[in-house]
């Protein structure tokens, strides 16, 4: 396997910010997936962006005391995924959404993280589908200029309750979007039924991946009742020339049933399928 294998901070938030770091590290991740998630994180992006540098500046620091590499910044403005969304139809909020991503760019590049995720949006039900997807990919547009800029690759996660949340519209935002890439998660497509074979197709456009058990209506569950075939799944990466990072991403939380697992032993036992296939 080419990827390189990380794990989430935010994985174990019943820590102390440090403490998940250096636990990530014990478990011998090369790489942490650093969630700025605005009321449910450690790193909350209303503080962190009070001063942007500074932050970044610490979050270097820590991860460089522990000997992990920065994989992905995964920006979230709010607990719930619509009041912020990029597509938003009122311009203020759509406004702030930018505001924040600039500084999620400018968090990324100053403590040496190459790859930003977000949501890719929402359907509003007042408006067409049309006219919600027609703004995100605006928006996105706007998004991808911005980070190249940066020498930041931008990527989104399709989600249930997003947007996008199929394979094939997921597919069709991608296509509208040129730059446009996806931190990919099969577990969002598992959990509604879909087949793996439905999602591969997807496997070519994704800069930064996400791993953890799921079966149909369960996002997350433990490696032994997982019906994804990661085999397999890393096989395509492979075959698709996939360099990026392979973040373990068990959750702990009160939604869709993510605090049934327990995420140590999980995200042990995941560490050890992957390197496996070294």
């Amino acid at each position: 396997m080419n990827a390189k294998l990380a794990c989430s901070d935010f994985t174990f938030p019943l820590l102390s910010h440090e403490d998940a770091l250096k636990l990530v590290s014990m478990l011998g991740f090369d790489g942490v997936d650093i969630g700025l998630f605005e009321e449910r994180s450690h790193l909350w992006p209303s503080r962190e962006f009070e001063d942007v540098r500074r932050s970044a500046r610490e979050l270097k620091k820590k991860l460089n005391d522990v000997e992990l590499e920065p994989a992905d910044v995964f920006l979230q403005m709010a607990m719930d995924f619509v009041p912020y969304a990029i597509n938003h139809p009122e311009r203020s909020p759509r406004q702030k959404a930018r505001d924040w991503y600039l500084k999620a760019l400018e968090y990324a590049a100053e403590c040496g993280c190459a790859h930003v995720t977000t949501l890719p949006g929402v359907h509003y039900p007042d408006e067409t589908r049309a006219d919600s997807f027609g703004r995100a990919v605006d928006e996105l547009n706007w998004r991808v200029a911005r980070a190249g800029e940066c020498g930041i690759v931008f990527g989104v996660e399709a989600h249930v309750g997003s947007l996008v949340p199929r394979p094939k519209s997921t597919e069709r935002l991608v296509q509208a979007v040129p730059g446009l890439t996806l931190t990919l998660d099969y577990t969002h497509f598992t959990k509604i039924g879909l087949p793996d074979s439905d999602v591969e197709p997807l496997v070519k456009y994704a800069s930064h991946f996400h791993a953890r058990g799921a079966r149909r209506g369960r996002l997350q569950t433990s490696f032994d009742r997982n019906v994804i075939d990661y085999r397999r799944v890393v096989e395509l990466m492979g075959a698709s020339g996939y360099r990026g990072w392979l973040g373990v991403e068990y959750i702990w939380i009160d939604w869709e049933h993510c605090n049934e697992c327990d995420t140590v032993s999980e995200t042990v036992r995941f560490r050890d399928f992957f390197r496996s296939m070294k």
